[in-house]
């Protein structure tokens, strides 16, 4: 499979395209009680519906297969202090090794290579770092205990940047799905977070299938487009792993004619990265780059869950491309005047591919 990083259907779009006013009294900066109390817009191209979550099972149809990401959200916020003794903040980025990380560390003044770092937990466990080269915008730390342990006994959830709150106690179980399973992600996979076990159990009554892709959700998914031209726009990185149980249900569900319903951005990326084509899925790890915006021809997904996204965000593009892009703002526009809540804490969408030969106009 070949993933383009400036592809065609890039050229002559624009980020002013896919601006929106968005109040700010709607950026929810807490979860609901219950996950799946969430309101629902179900989007396609003949309908535009409120609705509540749990009418997922209305949605949803015997033999559909729903594609989730089990990651798991890693305590990445670490504070802590220069060897000089000058304040550090560390949001690890991605667990490259038992002992080892890339971060982006927020200081006064950059650490440089064979800086030490002193992280202290509330308990009086302290941690050492080790800063090593630089990828990018980012430095290459080495622990002197393993990351993950780490994190689990020093680290804070690091909530996004538009929840203007300290990470809470609760947050710790409300910013994880129900059914995630493999620690690495800095960025929750939204859209699985309205689920519940008892959801999920009764769409598997129902004749719902589930599978499981991972992607670690990088702090890159907050960070904001900056060229107008987007086909000038470098996507980040994310390493995602699609099992082969997966790959084959994937594969058995198009051959047969079932739909493809991907919960969250996350899924779909991964999904569509590792597909050839003809629409065919291959097992594996991979770091993928991928851009969808409108213009871009899907070879797996017929539908997905997703939350609302932000303004000029490579994920409001994404949506754009799965139902035509006028179409989304019209959702967008009605979402708003109907006060849902957008983002992380926020309500949801069920969105349905649209049949246009041209997603651009539509």
């Amino acid at each position: 499979m070949t993933v383009e990083l400036h592809p065609s259907y890039l050229i002559g779009q624009h980020l002013s395209d896919y601006d929106f006013d968005l109040p700010l009294e709607l950026i929810a900066q807490f979860p609901l009680a219950d996950r799946s109390a969430s309101r629902l817009l179900h989007v396609n191209d003949e309908v535009i519906e409120d609705l509540v979550f749990t009418d997922l099972k209305k949605l949803l149809k015997p033999g559909d297969l729903l594609v989730m990401n089990n990651t798991r959200v890693i305590k990445a916020r670490l504070k802590g202090r220069k060897e000089t003794g000058g304040a550090i903040e560390a949001m690890i980025e991605r667990v490259t090794g038992e002992y080892t990380a890339i971060s982006m560390l927020r200081a006064s003044k950059k650490p440089k290579p064979g800086a030490k770092l002193i992280f202290e937990g509330a308990d009086g466990r302290i941690f050492e770092a080790h800063v090593g080269g630089r990828q990018g915008e980012f430095f290459e730390l080495t622990f002197d205990a393993p990351v993950l342990e780490v994190l689990e006994a020093i680290g804070k959830v690091p909530l996004p940047p538009y929840i203007e709150r300290e990470a809470q106690a609760a947050d710790e179980g409300r910013y994880q799905t129900v059914y995630a399973e493999r620690p690495g992600a800095v960025a929750a996979p939204t859209a699985g977070l309205h689920f519940t076990r008892e959801l999920l159990d009764d769409l598997r009554q129902m004749g719902v299938e589930e599978n499981f892709v991972t992607l670690h959700v990088g702090a890159g998914t907050f960070q904001p487009v900056r060229e107008e031209d987007l086909a000038k726009h470098e996507m980040h990185s994310e390493w995602f792993e699609i099992s082969e149980d997966c790959a084959q249900a994937v594969n058995r569900a198009k051959r047969e004619g079932r739909r493809v319903v991907a919960v969250g951005t996350t899924s779909l990326r991964a999904l569509e990265s590792a597909a050839e084509d003809d629409g065919t899925v291959a097992a594996g790890t991979m770091d993928t780059k991928l851009f969808i915006a409108p213009g871009y021809r899907f070879k797996v997904i017929d539908a997905m869950v997703t939350n609302f996204h932000l303004p000029k965000s490579t994920l409001v593009m994404l949506v754009a491309a799965l139902v035509g892009k006028e179409r989304i703002m019209q959702a967008y526009r009605h979402a708003v005047e109907e006060k849902y809540r957008f983002f992380s804490y926020g309500d949801a969408c069920f969105l349905e591919r649209t049949r246009s030969e041209n997603p651009l106009e539509k």
